[in-house]
């Protein structure tokens, strides 16, 4: 680990840029421009087809981008056909601006022309490399040199967009920009962009990319506040960002840079790129939308978009990526569960409009995901709070907090023998045959009362395939039920708890009880049970934690 080897590669710019550092939030959203279809596909091991290129760029048009670069026509034939299908099958929506990459040489910006012939309109987008390690290791090149490549880029761009009278917009890059002096980027730019001349009503971009991400994020927030600040015609500029991630901080990279000035951001769905990638569009535009901030961008769907992705790239949406993953919004803790659903009947009794939800930190039905499966998740880990809120969201039983615990221990001692989680279904079973109507070693076949100071009943119970009548007396019907069974099969035992209520509304409701019993070393056994009759489904609850009596097969 010879850190000795490294430093620093990145400029500070020659003057404190810290504006950016007072502003507390992003106030509204910023241009969007996707480059899916550019440098996230040229980073694929298997690049798309031309069929799942235009499907992949119906969907971003249906999220809402108005500026798609759908690649580098003169790279390769692909790219060419795609952009050519696009135009001449007339996919691209009015409303939408489709973007070209070029490099600063004069043949493959002419044949970027020809590809864009009949366009509506497009963003030209040229680059070339200013960083201070490309000029010296790979161009060998001085300044003076690297400068004139990008004017001599610029003038050929404007020379050929007038030629072809269409309605082209510029966009600039100093391609390696967070390896460049800034003092230089901005000398470059200003140099292309005075070949320009752009206007407030005719504006140029002038995107400043961390290619490769080098430094902490409020270094680049400063590189990019000089730029903004001293770039020339800045009310006729567009400044662009389009962060990459080799530190992994390509969100923080995007945020503070618009927080600096910046107007517009490129990248990706999914932050799929080159190396580590770009930055992820959905993690800043579901970012904004937590904060309350229309991202003008609709991913209220986002299960959808992920499997589209997915599917068209081969690549996998990792499971704790941030909104996208499948587990981003699991709780498995017990306490998170706990304060989960606790949170969530807040929400419900006060009628909350704002979200305050302990532990999501959006509401999961905001972009397409549900709360059973996505939010609850059961497995040894749990607790008794998700549990008894999975079984009432899922199946109407609304646990005595007393009992929640019970069966908290009976599923987390599932998931813990068979070393998985369990889904809801499996939750129930459990529950199901652990607590509900539970019949065995004693059945009650039926039970009948009188009232006359006091309630008398008559029981019919069958053990062993022997039936037999029984009677007691009590001062509910439950404890008349409850002293027969003492009296008749030498058990003791207290009742600590009864609930009951409506499994479901309307003429097929059933009714739902609890019972909890205390025996006489402390321990509480619970059972539940349902029947049509709310008489008779108190009555099987009993039986149910009697049955679970150590002694009741003496």
């Amino acid at each position: 680990m010879n850190f000795h080897k490294y430093k620093r590669g990145y400029y500070m710019p020659p003057q404190e840029c810290m504006d950016w550092a007072k502003k507390e939030y992003i106030e509204k959203a910023p241009k969007w421009c996707s480059v899916d279809l550019r440098d996230g596909n040229q980073a694929l091991i298997v690049p798309m087809s031309l069929e799942e290129k235009i499907e992949f760029f119906k969907l971003l048009v249906k999220v809402g981008f108005k500026e798609i670069e759908v690649g580098f026509p003169a790279a390769s034939e692909t790219e060419y056909t795609f952009l050519r299908t696009l135009i001449e099958e007339n996919l691209i929506p009015d409303d939408v601006t489709v973007q070209v990459l070029t490099q600063a040489r004069e043949h493959i910006i002419k044949k970027t022309f020809e590809s864009l012939k009949g366009c509506k309109q497009a963003v030209v987008h040229l680059y070339n490399s200013t960083s201070f390690a490309q000029r010296e290791q790979v161009f060998k090149k001085s300044k003076e040199e690297i400068l004139k490549i990008a004017v001599d880029g610029a003038k050929l761009l404007k020379q050929l967009a007038a030629e072809n009278g269409g309605n082209f917009l510029f966009e600039y890059s100093p391609e390696s920009f967070t390896g460049t002096e800034p003092e230089y980027a901005l000398e470059v730019c200003n140099a292309v962009i005075d070949i320009w001349e752009p206007t407030p009503d005719k504006k140029v971009i002038i995107n400043l990319p961390s290619t490769v991400e080098m430094s902490m994020p409020h270094v680049y927030a400063s590189q990019v506040e000089y730029m903004c600040k001293n770039l020339n015609r800045r009310d006729s500029i567009i400044v662009s960002l389009h962060p990459h991630n080799d530190r992994g901080c390509g969100i923080s990279d995007a945020e503070m840079g618009i927080l600096a000035g910046a107007d517009r951001i490129e990248g990706t769905l999914f932050g799929n790129g080159e190396r580590t990638g770009n930055v992820d569009i959905i993690t800043l535009a579901m970012n904004l939308f937590t904060h309350g901030v229309d991202p003008e961008l609709d991913f209220s769907d986002i299960p959808s978009i992920t499997e589209t992705y997915e599917r068209l790239t081969n690549m996998h949406v990792y499971e704790r990526s941030p909104y996208t993953g499948k587990l981003v919004f699991a709780a498995f803790s017990g306490s998170h569960q706990d304060a989960i659903a606790k949170g969530m009947k807040w929400r419900e009794e006060h009628n909350c409009q704002e979200w305050t939800v302990p532990y999501l930190p959006l509401d999961p039905k905001d972009i397409g995901r549900k709360y059973d499966g996505d939010v609850i998740r059961i497995n040894s880990q749990s607790g008794k709070g998700g549990i008894g809120y999975l079984l009432e969201q899922k199946y109407g039983f609304n646990l005595p907090a007393k009992m929640r615990e019970d069966v908290g221990y009976a599923v987390k001692n599932v998931s813990d023998h068979q070393h998985k989680e369990l889904t809801a279904a499996e939750v129930y079973q459990v529950f199901q045959e652990q607590y509900i109507n539970i019949e065995s070693p004693i059945c009650l076949q039926e039970v009948h009362f009188i009232q006359n100071n006091g309630i008398s009943t008559e029981i019919t119970i069958q053990r062993n395939g022997v039936m037999k009548i029984y009677h007691g007396r009590g001062n509910g019907r439950l404890d008349a039920i409850s002293n027969a069974i003492m009296r008749h099969f030498d058990v003791h035992f207290s009742l600590i708890t009864y609930e009951e209520h409506a499994l479901q509304s309307g003429s097929n409701s059933q009714a739902c009880a609890y019972v909890g019993i205390q025996d006489q070393n402390g321990n509480v056994y619970w059972g539940a049970g349902i029947r049509n009759d709310i008489i008779e489904a108190s009555a099987a609850a009993l039986i149910s934690a009697v049955n679970k009596l150590s002694n009741i097969n003496k």
